[in-house]
């Protein structure tokens, strides 16, 4: 596929996440959208629906090949997709991830910044802490 058409999918399947558009995503994806692509500013799709909440995005992003602990680096868009999960509470979303191999103890910003744990304490959303250490956060 060329790069203009690649371009025009990745901005079309930006489009749906946000959205939360999940018929159109999985048409997206099988015309050829690649889910592990981040927009201009750096923000991956798996991240956007994540922070939104959108647990059947996640899930087609992911079984479409996301990486589930791929950092998103756009601007307010910084971490991974289980730490804007965690921070928002979205249990559904931070059970996917999980599912599709997520690092629950994965800290943000190479390593440095906070734990999925520690944004879920941070919420409080005591449903996502508890998933989280059930899963081995630490």
């Amino acid at each position: 596929m060329n790069r203009r058409r690649q371009k025009k999918l990745t901005g079309r399947l930006f489009e749906a996440v946000l959205r939360g558009d999940t018929m159109r995503v999985g048409a997206l994806l099988r015309a050829g959208a690649d889910p592990k692509r981040a927009d201009r500013e750096g923000t991956s799709p798996l991240y956007e629906a994540a922070v939104n909440g959108e647990a059947g995005i996640v899930r087609l992003l992911l079984a479409a090949g996301a990486p589930p602990d791929a950092e998103s680096c756009g601007i307010g868009a910084e971490g991974t997709p289980l730490c804007a999960a965690a921070c928002w509470g979205h249990a559904d979303v931070v059970r996917e991830l999980l599912a599709h191999g997520a690092d629950p103890s994965l800290r943000e910003d190479h390593g440095t910044g906070w734990s999925p744990l520690r944004w879920a304490e941070n919420g409080p959303h005591p449903d996502t802490v508890e998933l989280l250490t059930a899963a081995g956060a630490g």
